[in-house]
């Protein structure tokens, strides 16, 4: 019995294949799901996997040919009346016929192999069967670098490829379509990879596995304080993406007549924080708290900043950002963060805030859905500055890709008081105020 094999559909826009590569011969056994056969598409190098058992009888595409799908390629038999053959190839059993009167008759002549063959004359006549068994094995195998599919030869003639100066990425090295699109790209100043990256130590385990310890009061009060949180306000989280890249070449532009000048470096938090102010200033929405059935509007921009500390999530405040400058935000972040971790903060430094701000990159963190403290409404979290590519568009109206500094910004808020329309309108602010980057009146250096 005998077992058509047809081209698969390799892809919904894929309507034929050019065969690259017979992975078996005439008169192989194949297993099912082993590779028979290479196949080439426009989208596509793939290997065809036999669908059946048996031996391989019939190759009906030959290399550099192209079949469409549903097209028979092969055709691969149960194998039972071929198992001789093999035996009956060398030439020397035909000429010792007269020893062997038993073996010779059935093994050379025509009527013992044709139940298996529907050709005869073609398939089992030892003079054709050599050469023809004998072309797949001077086939480069698989993983021969220097075999290239007829697409990919005529891809790169189109494009005027040189296919021997083409690194391949394929099995073996062998060089695929995609290797030579990618030669046809534009590059410009390629980074060199990273030569022997340094090992990344193991995590270390934590003593406190298998543990178990009560929770501390500040870990109560947090606790308490975000499930009460979310329990009466109904919060959602908007999210923008902004270019920094202006801020970042303003840092290193002062950055050392800034430490002179203050004794502290300076980085994002600073900017965003009064970005934030001046934005709060005009969408008193985002400065508010609800008493009742009252909405209280603040006249002061005072935001809260998240401190990591052993002991748990801390906010201590700056009051009236608005009116202070960059110099002044980022001297009195430091001296609260430092003494908010040792525990020196003087109870007035720790309530009133109106507006909280939260550094989710600090740790790596791309942004997240930060919980509104209350009373407050509202709560900003500034993800990790990062450079990656991105479209800009000159003043000409001309896109390009340029690398970029960029920064998510995720505003959680409650949605009781504050609208989503309320909330982009408050982030695009911000967003135009950073990418403006028209920060030097503000250095206060």
């Amino acid at each position: 019995m005998s077992e058509n094999v047809t081209l698969p559909a390799l892809g919904e826009s894929v309507t034929e294949g050019t065969v690259t590569r017979w992975l078996k011969k005439i008169g192989d056994t194949v297993a099912v799901d082993e590779p028979l056969v290479e196949v080439s598409t426009d989208k596509v190098d793939t290997e065809i996997p036999s669908p059946f058992a048996g031996v391989l009888e019939q190759i009906l595409v030959q290399e550099d040919d192209t079949v469409p799908v549903g097209g028979v390629l092969a055709v691969i038999g149960t194998g039972a009346a071929s198992a001789p053959a093999p035996t009956a190839a060398p030439e020397p059993v035909v000429e010792e016929a007269p020893a062997a009167p038993v073996v010779a008759p059935p093994v050379v002549e025509a009527p013992v192999a044709a139940p298996v063959y529907s050709a005869p004359p073609v398939a089992v006549a030892p003079a054709v069967a050599a050469p023809v068994a004998a072309a797949p094995a001077a086939t480069p195998t698989t993983t021969d670098p220097t075999y290239v599919t007829p697409l990919v030869r005529k891809f790169a003639a189109e494009h005027g490829i040189d296919l021997s100066a083409v690194a391949g990425t394929g099995v073996g090295g062998r060089i695929r379509k995609e290797d030579v699109v990618a030669e046809t790209q534009p590059v410009t100043n390629v980074a060199q990879s990273p030569v022997a990256a340094a090992p990344v130590a193991p995590v270390a385990a934590s003593a406190q596995r298998g543990t178990t310890e009560p929770m501390s009061r500040l870990r109560k009060v947090l606790a308490e304080r975000a499930v009460a949180s979310m329990q009466k306000t109904a919060q959602l989280t908007t999210v923008v993406e902004v270019d920094v890249t202006g801020i970042a070449a303003m840092r290193q532009r002062v950055q050392a007549q800034f430490v002179a000048a203050t004794g502290g470096k300076l980085n994002f938090m600073p900017f965003f924080a009064l970005a934030a102010a001046e934005a709060l200033k005009a969408h008193p929405k985002l400065n508010a708290s609800i008493e009742g059935e009252n909405i209280v509007f603040h006249p002061t921009e005072n935001i809260t900043f998240a401190v990591d500390t052993e002991r748990g999530l801390l906010t201590p405040v700056i009051r009236d950002v608005s009116t202070l400058t960059i110099a002044q935000i980022a001297q009195q972040i430091a001296d609260l963060a430092a003494r908010t971790r040792e525990n020196k903060l003087k109870p007035d430094e720790l309530g009133g805030g109106t507006f909280t701000l939260t550094n989710t990159g600090s740790r790596g963190a791309l942004f997240d859905t930060p919980v509104v403290f209350l009373p407050q409404v509202a709560i900003l979290g500034t993800g990790i500055v990062t450079k990656r590519p991105v479209v800009v568009t000159d003043a000409a109206g001309n896109d390009s890709i340029a690398i970029r500094s960029m920064v998510y910004l995720a505003l959680s808020y409650d949605h009781r008081l504050v609208d989503g329309a309320d909330a982009s309108r408050f982030l695009v602010d911000v967003k135009n105020r950073l990418e403006s980057a028209a920060f030097d009146a503000n250095l206060g250096i």
